[in-house]
């Protein structure tokens, strides 16, 4: 029972770090270039074959599949993961990891420091690796002897586990352009801006300290690169429905420079507020940009995988917020 409880932790944790990379695989991709991992293969290439083996080991693990050629890879792959976020854990003390960089295997839906991430993977792989290992059956899967004291192989287990590994694959290539920006975000209806936060203890920032206009009134907002052409066609649209003075006020916030914002100024002339967010607190927001939300009194009320539809919004209207416990909060 100890051995199949660690089985069961471990292939679980797998399976949620599976989840979180397929719905959002350019994230997972964009990690494995950070870390210089794309060797030989494209990291869009190799984001796939992460997610299959992760799942594979995964459903085995929790179906109660323990031999060695499940429990050597699996064993392999937590020691992988360790090594990943220990060298994270130790560029972030010696101040050589980037501020955007993602912490843990979990990517962007767990909001973790790299001492956490090192830390909290550790004291969770480690203990249920090692259980897993725990009394192991010398016998058939129904109870008989097995003659040459080899066990049957676990066909019908590994089936499931094949079809699991096949339908996350399927779910990671078309996931971009499915609508999972809420699944794969911490950006969704019903969240405080106080709780998009990055960073820790006095480094610690909050939308809504970056922004502290937004925690009062009706405000809908961009999420932007200032050097995506398409923003940049967009700013007349942008500036109408702005200028019209009508419906939420308008912001766009990116991850870029003083000296973008200055450049994007004078070449677009825009009529709407361009703020400054750290990276690390905006990439955490969007799968790909542009990406817009409507902030009523400091909560998300409303979201969109593109550009708002600004032509809806001159109406001075309202959005009731959704809160977690399915109430409106307005």
């Amino acid at each position: 029972m100890l051995g199949y409880a660690g089985a069961l932790v471990l292939g679980a944790s797998l399976l949620v770090a599976a989840y979180a990379k397929s719905i959002d695989p350019n994230a997972f991709a964009e990690q494995i270039r950070a870390e210089g991992l794309d060797v030989g293969l494209s990291a869009s290439t190799l984001a796939l074959c992460g997610i299959a083996v992760e799942v594979a080991l995964g459903a085995l693990l929790v179906l109660g599949v323990r031999r060695l050629w499940v429990l050597v890879p699996a064993a392999l792959l937590v020691g992988f993961f360790l090594f990943l976020t220990g060298r994270g854990y130790w560029r972030f003390v010696h101040g050589t990891l980037p501020a955007d960089a993602s912490c843990g295997c979990f990517g962007n839906l767990i909001e973790r420091t790299p001492a956490e991430a090192f830390w909290q993977d550790a004291a969770l792989l480690l203990p249920a690796l090692a259980l897993a290992f725990v009394g192991r059956s010398r016998r058939r899967v129904d109870g008989e002897p097995a003659p040459s004291g080899r066990l049957a192989p676990p066909w019908g287990r590994a089936l499931v586990a094949f079809a699991l590994t096949t339908g996350a694959v399927v779910l990671a290539h078309r996931a971009p352009g499915l609508p999972l920006d809420n699944l794969a975000t911490r950006l969704k209806p019903g969240v405080g801006l106080g709780d998009l936060c990055a960073g820790g203890g006095q480094d610690r920032v909050c939308l809504g300290s970056v922004v502290p206009e937004l925690e009062t009134g009706s405000h809908v907002v961009v999420v932007a690169d200032l050097a995506d052409p398409a923003l940049a066609g967009a700013v007349e649209q942008l500036n109408a429905y702005a200028q019209t003075g009508r419906g939420p006020r308008l912001w766009v916030l990116s991850g870029g420079t003083p000296e973008q914002t200055r450049a994007f100024f004078w070449k677009n002339g825009p009529a709407f507020e361009i703020r400054e967010v750290p990276q690390a607190l905006l990439r955490p927001l969007y799968r790909k940009l542009p990406r817009a939300f409507v902030v009523e009194n400091g909560r998300v009320a409303r979201t969109w995988s593109t550009l708002p539809p600004l032509d809806t919004l001159g109406g001075g209207e309202r959005f009731a917020v959704q809160t977690d416990q399915g109430r409106p909060h307005r």
